[in-house]
């Protein structure tokens, strides 16, 4: 009778009662991402979710359900997204609730998809496990992709994070959602009770500090710290140059790299002759990687240039997996003329996108792969250059994601990335948070958000090349598609 109180109560709820918890339980699994680092939570809400799922009586009923837990999981774990608008609010701030509610809710539509074709299938929470796995790498690839916050990055500090060498962030995904469903069901098999203690406890155990490298190469962050809104005030704009100069020529230790973030030479390339010379004399014969606009023509592209010891301009990359209505607008030109523009744009459809993953040599310390701002999210961009690097180099203006979870989750991302490849991640931003990540994914040095100065740190030695950085999404992808076709199958011959 014990076990069936929960039932005749959710029972007794009303429809959209009923919606409701199903979107608390969503904002519930949010909680394991940053800032709030509460992974336990995500496998409460998660499984809650799950069990919902198990109650639903008809596949309306199923998809409604998905939507709800999706809704309240991408409002709570994206509510950073109201704050590039908030940037020039007199333009954009009128777009803030909308922006939010409407990528809660598209996003949703991945989840509830997947609520309904298990419900469907007739597949339990098995079919959900596998359709809320392939739902969620749909989500990295389709329009453009957007990946952020994927389930799977609340292990980032656990022991079972460290999988992502093997199966990769999608993969993870789906073990943890393996784990989610064993909680839900825990109550009516003994072995699902175990199951689900085994999930907890691997969620839960954190990664050692024990090995972190003591010697190395020494790199130099530079951060600025120049609030967007002030960011390209004329008065203001020698003032954040200044620092970034004072930070590269800061003593007593001499780097073998310097780093300065995204955009942060406050000119065009084009014009950046005197500005260059600064940075270059600061630098003292130290090569610089820094962030830049430069324009070709009428396009304009945001750029990370390597600045070399003879102050010359030896390397550019041009970023190109850019963000929708952000860095360029679909049809930009034509709905410039109605006020809508994106935020990082120049005007009408904004930045071009350059040709694709680059390599830049530096000398002594390797190939690094640049990524700017949040190419770092995609798996599949850090692993389509055709040779490996020697570490990643990511060049951010986290300004734009206000002071609260977007840097911080923006930057638990770029740790998978290290974890994947099994290679160090070198991350400069404007506002923070600046860091060295080693290749299993760990904080090595930081630099506090919202500070001005410079972080020295020793960049760890890269590990052997991972499984999944060799294999890619594909072997998971192709057993997702397959094991969806088996239980079509099944479910078919079962109605016949």
């Amino acid at each position: 009778m014990a076990e069936q109180a929960p039932v005749r109560w959710w029972a007794a709820r009303s429809r959209w009662q009923q919606l409701a918890l199903t979107m608390l339980f969503g904002a519930i699994a949010a909680l394991g991402h940053a800032p709030f680092n509460l992974p336990i939570l995500t496998l409460v809400g998660l499984a809650l979710g799950f069990a919902v799922f198990s109650a639903s009586q008809t596949p309306a009923q199923a998809l409604w359900r998905g939507l709800a837990l999706g809704t309240g999981y991408f409002a709570v774990s994206l509510n950073w997204i109201v704050e590039p608008f908030l940037v020039d609010v007199a333009r954009h701030g009128w777009m803030a609730p909308f922006a939010l509610v409407f990528l809660a809710s598209g996003l949703s539509l991945f989840w509830g998809g997947a609520f309904w074709g298990a419900y469907r299938l007739r597949a339990g929470v098995l079919g959900l496990v596998v359709l809320l796995a392939g739902a969620e790498m749909l989500r990295a690839y389709v329009f453009t992709g957007f990946p952020w916050a994927m389930p799977a990055y609340v292990l980032v500090n656990s022991i079972t994070g460290q999988l992502a060498a093997v199966v990769g962030s999608h993969g993870l995904n789906l073990l943890l959602f393996c784990g989610v469903g064993a909680c839900a069901i825990a109550g009516r098999h003994k072995i699902f009770v175990a199951l689900g203690i085994v999930a907890i406890t691997a969620v839960l155990w954190p990664v050692s500090q024990s090995d972190l490298a003591s010697e190395g190469p020494i790199v130099r962050l530079v951060q600025p710290n120049a609030p967007q809104h002030q960011k390209w005030d004329p008065a203001l704009m020698p003032v954040f140059f200044q620092r970034g100069l004072a930070a590269t020529k800061a003593g007593p230790v001499r780097p073998d790299l310097i780093v300065w973030p995204e955009t942060a030479v406050p000119v065009a390339l084009n014009y950046a002759d005197s500005t260059l010379a600064a940075m270059s004399d600061a630098a003292s014969g130290v090569p610089v990687v820094f962030g830049v606009n430069r324009f070709d023509g009428e396009r304009i592209y945001n750029s990370a240039g390597v600045l070399a010891s003879d102050g010359s301009v030896s390397q550019i990359y041009d970023k190109h997996h850019l963000v929708p209505f952000g860095e360029y607008i679909p049809l930009g030109d034509m709905l410039a003329r109605i006020g809508i523009h994106g935020m990082a744009a120049r005007n009408g459809q904004g930045f071009s996108a350059g040709p694709g993953p680059e390599l830049l040599d530096l000398g002594a310390l390797g190939r690094a792969l640049p990524l700017i701002c949040y190419e770092v999210v995609f798996p599949q961009d850090v692993l389509s250059v055709p040779e490996r690097p020697d570490f990643l180099l990511q060049l951010t203006n986290d300004a734009w994601f206000g002071n609260f979870s977007g840097p911080y989750q923006h930057l638990q991302q770029a740790r998978m990335r290290a974890i994947e490849t099994g290679l160090p991640l070198i991350r400069a931003a404007n506002t923070g948070v600046s860091a060295v990540v080693d290749p299993k994914g760990r904080l090595t040095a930081q630099l506090a958000l919202n500070t001005a100065g410079h972080l020295d740190a020793i960049l760890p030695p890269a590990q052997p090349q991972t499984l999944y950085a060799r294999s890619g999404d594909l072997p998971l992808g192709g057993g997702l598609v397959m094991i969806t076709i088996l239980l079509l199958w099944r479910s078919r011959v079962n109605s016949d």
